[in-house]
């Protein structure tokens, strides 16, 4: 199908960003565009006006600050698989972004542009959940710092004002803590049917702490803070029934692939793989 007639704008300066976006309510911001063209064009979506970040100088980097992983919006899913820096000091992110879609979407596809979206099977929600990541966002009121707990708000929404763009991500650094993404994806989209970041941290041969992230199951991204203090203090032979609690609290999606009770299943499922990656990695 068409889209809808739009008019595009392509800005090489950020204050342009943020002018537009503040002087047009009906503005869509385009990164990698993988998900906003589609929805255009089966007119799911009729922004008058587009915002094409492309051109936008210093949104796209990855680099460590006073321990902290600071990665630009516009970085794509490719180079934060790629990143060296990641791999050595805060893997998670790089885990979860070698398991989206595939070698095209990965290529064009950017961080910001995949959380802002904020698609209840994406991969990055539950990473940086597990993270306690920030988001930063920016508008000509200023700078913002979103938590990740309180960036995802529903299906298909965020915290993020009408007249923001994300322009960074800062994650903490993991190391020497263990980190893993595991993920059941849909055949036909690579979308997570269930995925589940996890960060660990053992003392001796227990858990000493677990931050747990899970995407696919609910309407938006949530940690799950009661596998979390279950696994507290538990040895490698404790961590299956931790794991039963995996989607409590939630209200479970259900679909033709995936019925509720099936995806309930596959959070412990992973939770537990996550969990047992994390472990053996920690006795290496």
């Amino acid at each position: 199908m068409i889209p809808a007639p739009f008019e595009y704008e392509s800005p090489s300066e950020l204050n342009e960003v943020l002018g537009l976006l503040a002087s047009r309510a009906d503005a869509k911001l385009l990164a990698g565009g993988h998900s906003l063209l589609p929805a255009m064009k089966l007119r799911l979506a009729s922004p008058a006006l587009l915002v094409d970040l492309s051109r936008v100088a210093g949104l796209n980097y990855i680099c460590e600050a006073g321990g902290t992983m600071r990665i630009g919006a516009m970085t794509t899913h490719a180079e934060v698989a790629a990143s060296s820096l990641l791999h050595q000091a805060s893997p998670l992110l790089s885990q979860a972004a070698r398991e989206i879609g595939d070698v095209q979407v990965r290529n064009r596809g950017t961080l910001g542009g995949s959380l802002a979206h904020a698609d209840p099977a994406a991969d990055y929600p539950a990473a940086v959940l597990a993270l306690d990541a920030e988001v930063v966002a920016m508008s000509q009121r200023g700078e913002r710092i979103i938590p990740a707990r309180d960036f995802f708000t529903g299906l298909f929404t965020t915290a993020l004002a009408a007249d923001e763009v994300i322009t960074e991500v800062r994650a903490p650094v993991t190391a020497p803590a263990v980190t893993a993404y595991k993920k059941f994806a849909h055949p036909a989209s690579g979308m997570a049917v269930v995925g589940v970041a996890v960060v660990v941290k053992m003392r001796a041969a227990t858990i000493a702490s677990a931050a747990i992230g899970i995407t696919g199951v609910a309407q938006f991204a949530y940690r799950a803070i009661a596998v979390e203090k279950a696994l507290a203090g538990k040895s490698a032979s404790g961590i299956a029934s931790p794991c039963d609690f995996a989607a409590d609290g939630v209200e479970v999606l259900g679909d033709s692939f995936a019925s509720a009770e099936y995806r309930s299943h596959l959070a412990r499922v992973y939770t537990r793989r996550a969990l047992q990656e994390c472990v053996a990695s920690a006795k290496k």
